[in-house]
């Protein structure tokens, strides 16, 4: 046992969510045919491109994201990719299952934290504290965290299960999976949040995502907005499936990853910045787009917000991939 004295959690008040003031709400998930200004840049017809033909060649398409692409309002452009085949594995943090799961149960979403910090109750909201219990129910039954959020939503009574990407995932047979870092999210803060079981079902979720890493040869993985998570987790696994592969006499090499971010990187996106220049700090920089794809890939970096770049791309990718939009 630890000699240092420890929070005791009972002592939290817990609110319902129907006495939060949401931030975010489900008529504001935006429509597949809403107006976007158009976005030029030749990365994305090149993406577009490469989504489409891994498509066809049964490669893989990873798409992770931070949860500022639910919260702006990007969901149904997300199922629809997956829907079409064109996304082949969701990767978000634990962020995005606590929007997702709060947007399908009571169609919204996103608290002021500045207004809730100051009075002790950012987070602290009895519903969506049943995401731990689903990470117990899910450690138990060997379940990956993703998968256990979108079955419980699917099969649930979540009014507004169509626009839950974890529930997508479910229903289409495509990983969703959850990589959590403790102690980051609201629901680490409840007194049932059970660590281990959390810890055990978010690895699961490393591991499938790996598998689907195993894949990339000749596919395509975007990186939507997540600057810690979505490059660290790749990383990782890349160097598994690399290791695994090599003394098979197997690469994977030849791929494309695009960074999509709001940060100004400069015009040289190919060469490593120096430990002097605050943008080898940047881990999309110099994870996505430049070390991992040094043996045969390439990489593009799209500035520009998501809800003018991913509709932009969701356009082209209807387009290029011969199926009618909805």
């Amino acid at each position: 046992m630890s000699t240092f004295s420890r929070f005791d959690r009972n002592q939290l008040r817990l609110l319902p969510l129907t006495e939060r003031t949401h931030d975010f709400g489900i008529n504001e998930v935006l429509p597949l045919n809403v107006a976007t200004p158009d976005f030029d840049h030749h990365g994305l017809d090149s993406i577009s491109d490469r989504m489409a033909k891994a498509r066809d060649n049964g490669r893989a398409v990873v798409f992770m994201m931070g949860a500022h692409v639910i919260k702006v309002g990007l969901s149904r452009f997300v199922i629809d990719l997956m829907e079409r085949g064109l996304i082949t594995h969701v990767a978000g943090n634990g962020a995005c299952a606590i929007h997702d799961y709060e947007l399908a149960l009571i169609g919204a979403t996103t608290e002021s934290v500045a207004d809730y910090i100051r009075v002790g109750q950012f987070g602290l909201w009895e519903d969506t504290g049943a995401l731990n219990d689903i990470a117990v129910t899910a450690a138990r039954s060997d379940l990956g965290f993703g998968e256990a959020v979108g079955r419980t939503i699917l099969e649930g009574d979540f009014p507004h299960k169509d626009v839950s990407i974890c529930a997508a995932g479910t229903r289409l047979g495509i990983p969703v999976t959850i990589h959590v870092s403790l102690g980051c999210d609201i629901v680490h803060e409840h007194p049932n949040c059970d660590g281990a079981a959390i810890g055990a079902a978010t690895y699961t979720d490393f591991l499938v995502f790996t598998q689907s890493v195993s894949r990339l040869e000749g596919g395509v993985l975007l990186n939507y907005g997540t600057a810690v998570m979505g490059p660290e987790v790749y990383l990782k696994a890349l160097a598994m499936v690399r290791n695994v592969a090599r003394p098979r006499g197997e690469e994977i090499a030849h791929f494309a990853t695009a960074v999509f971010d709001l940060v100004p990187l400069g015009d040289d996106l190919d060469t490593e910045a120096s430990k002097d220049d605050p943008r080898y700090y940047y881990r999309p920089f110099k994870t996505i787009l430049v070390r991992t794809v040094r043996d045969g890939g390439e990489s593009f970096y799209i500035r520009g917000d998501h809800v003018v770049t991913l509709p932009n791309l969701h356009r082209r990718l209807v387009a290029v991939s011969g199926v009618e939009e909805p």
